[in-house]
């Protein structure tokens, strides 16, 4: 693996190049839409959220995710505050829990009621718990702004209307959390699902993937990812990655910046 060149205010990894082919994928019907009610508002267990806007910056989480004060995840949140705006289309590739989407959510809500997260999961308990997470932690106003689905991420371009630019697609690759670890994400359909974010976000647009390594498959996933990241036109494409080179099973992110 290549040395880790530092760039500020990020430090890219370089990619090398690759030319794995695009696997296939059989596609079945779609299934209806789940679309948040948001009938409650602000309980006092959300007032214990910690809120996503205030938070590191860009410069600061890289520094603390060298000195091991940051994980990865605040890295990524800190790069998506400084890309993502008010009024934005966004896309949440794995809702799990909720926590990306509700981080999201709040990134692109704002009071003229512009804005909104497209959510999915193959999981059905992921999309309960992220429905459930955030109906006690936002209003109804901004619940308004979120729609859940319960499919594939290969199918993003399914749900996400065709005139609506994306500003960012977010992954994370790997188990739910709390959830059953033998259903993973797999590589054929990470593989599909970046094709179909790279085609859906906007110039000046990112596609965030973080990747958790620690399961059985998971540095095949990473590998695809990789190949895919490398693949990119240099012109067109930004890509680099952060990676604890002496922990194996940390995860590993992987930002690609649309030019």
């Amino acid at each position: 693996m290549p040395p880790l060149l530092l760039r500020s205010p990020l430090s890219l990894l370089l990619l090398r190049r690759s030319r794995t082919p695009p696997p296939l994928l059989l596609r079945t019907s779609l299934p209806p839409p789940l679309v948040l009610p948001g009938q409650r508002r602000h309980s006092a267990a959300s007032a214990q959220l910690a809120d996503p806007l205030v938070a590191p910056g860009v410069d600061e989480a890289v520094a603390g995710f060298v000195i091991d004060k940051r994980k990865a995840t605040e890295v990524a949140h800190a790069v998506w505050r400084s890309i993502v705006r008010k009024g934005d289309v966004v896309v949440d590739a794995t809702c799990g829990n909720g926590n990306d989407t509700f981080a999201l959510l709040k990134m692109v809500a704002d009071e003229s009621g512009r804005g909104c997260v497209y959510g999915m999961d193959i999981q059905d308990t992921a999309i309960d718990s992220t429905s459930s997470f955030l109906k006690m932690a936002v209003d109804s106003q901004q619940m308004e702004l979120v729609k859940l689905f319960p499919i594939c991420h290969s199918r993003m371009e399914e749900i996400v209307p065709k005139d609506s630019p994306v500003r960012l697609v977010a992954f994370n690759l790997g188990y739910l959390p709390g959830g059953d670890k033998t259903i993973v994400t797999v590589p054929k359909t990470a593989e599909l699902a970046l094709q179909a974010a790279s085609r859906i976000v906007r110039s000046g647009g990112l596609i965030s993937v973080l990747v958790y390594i620690g399961h059985l498959g998971g540095r095949d996933e990473l590998a695809i990812v990789e190949s895919f990241a490398s693949s990119l036109p240099v012109d067109t494409w930004v890509s680099c990655k952060f990676e604890m080179i002496n922990r194996p099973v940390a995860p590993v992110l992987v930002l690609l910046h649309k030019k």
